[in-house]
């Protein structure tokens, strides 16, 4: 597979710089003598959100996940309340439907492809399907033991949900069969399907990445590097690459493409922090591929260049740490969400 992104192998961490709007708009206003008077000036808008920075409230507790719809329209956030909200993207981001049905946290959740279903993980060992047109539960998969993320792959008709917890399941939603088993002697607490949804890579708390291969339910390899825990992983929207945050504060990048030299890390990412809360920081890829973002315990959302390494931004605004970031699919807006019970989204440079 030829990836369209230029990933050079080489891991050797970088200064940040954070760049800074080059240009500015004016808002003018006459006033009744026809002079005219400046209102306000701040950088150009890129996106159709109502304000460069939205504010959503309604939460009750940690927030943990948040993932937007397909079509950009809506985003769907929920953690330590056990409530999924979903939220217009547009206007004043009005809060347009609350789910209830999990007894503890949910811990992680995935839209479907065309966003007619999502899915949530929960700490009360549930994974459960929810039609998004009508608001029902569709679906309820039981696990052993606390889930703390659920992804999912569609591959011609057939769906797959993965969820990580002590092992990795891997689950047929359509039948509710339990497709393949990832066994692990230590916690997992993230997994991503491959491009086929023939692998699934799994990061946990024993500090390695392992890619597994579902059609032997074996281990296929280790990449080794992080020296904590890997708290979130995402794959790259071409599928050559994954990126995993960890508590060793760094974001690295795999090339998981078949044939890849033995030493797989070709980037590392550096600048936000984990602290003695333990929380699981997820990252994200923008949908170019060109940008990564990951949460902070220092309670800033961090956005970096894939290719030259630096900080592209570091935001302000939460009080609390930010444990998700994820990028729109259509437009270049950041969804951050964070223990103090806030959602925000802001939006960053086109280019």
């Amino acid at each position: 597979m030829t990836s369209e992104y230029d990933f050079r192998a080489d891991s050797t961490p970088v200064p940040s710089q954070i760049r800074r709007a080059r240009h500015c708009t004016m808002v003018v206003a006459h006033s009744r003598g026809g002079e005219l008077a400046c209102c306000f000036s701040g950088p150009p808008r890129t996106s159709s959100i109502m304000a460069p920075i939205m504010q959503l409230s309604g939460h009750q507790g940690d927030i943990l996940c948040g993932k937007f719809h397909p079509d950009g329209e809506v985003l769907a956030t929920s953690g330590m309340d056990r409530q999924i909200y979903f939220w217009n993207v547009y206007g004043e981001c009005e809060n347009i439907g609350v789910l209830a049905g999990h007894t503890n946290a949910v811990t992680d959740m995935h839209f479907n492809t065309d966003g007619t279903a999502l899915y949530t993980a929960s700490a009360d060992k549930m994974v459960m399907c929810w039609d998004t047109v009508t608001g029902t539960r569709v679906k309820k998969l039981k696990g052993d033991s606390l889930l703390t993320n659920c992804h999912l792959s569609f591959k011609k008709s057939s769906g797959l949900s993965c969820t990580a917890d002590q092992d990795g399941f891997v689950w047929s939603p359509r039948n509710r069969h339990l497709q393949g088993l990832m066994f692990s002697t230590l916690a997992v607490t993230s997994v991503t399907f491959n491009d086929t949804a023939e692998q699934v890579i799994s990061g946990g708390i024993d500090n390695d990445m392992k890619v597994w291969d579902l059609r032997k339910n074996g281990l296929l390899y280790r990449m080794r590097g992080h020296n904590d825990t890997v708290t979130g992983i995402s794959l790259s929207p071409d599928g050559s690459y994954v990126l995993s945050n960890a508590m060793d504060n760094t974001v690295r990048i795999w090339d998981v493409r078949p044939f890849a030299p033995q030493e797989r890390c070709v980037k590392i990412f550096q600048g936000h922090q984990h602290n003695f809360e333990n929380i699981l920081l997820r990252c994200a890829w923008s949908p170019d591929g060109r940008r990564v973002g990951a949460g902070s315990s220092d309670r800033f959302v961090y956005v970096w260049d894939t290719t030259s390494r630096h900080i592209l931004y570091k935001l302000p605004g939460h009080n609390g740490s930010v444990n998700a970031v994820e990028f729109h699919p259509k437009e270049p807006i950041v969804m951050s969400i964070s223990n103090d019970k806030q959602i925000f989204l802001g939006e960053i440079d086109a280019k």
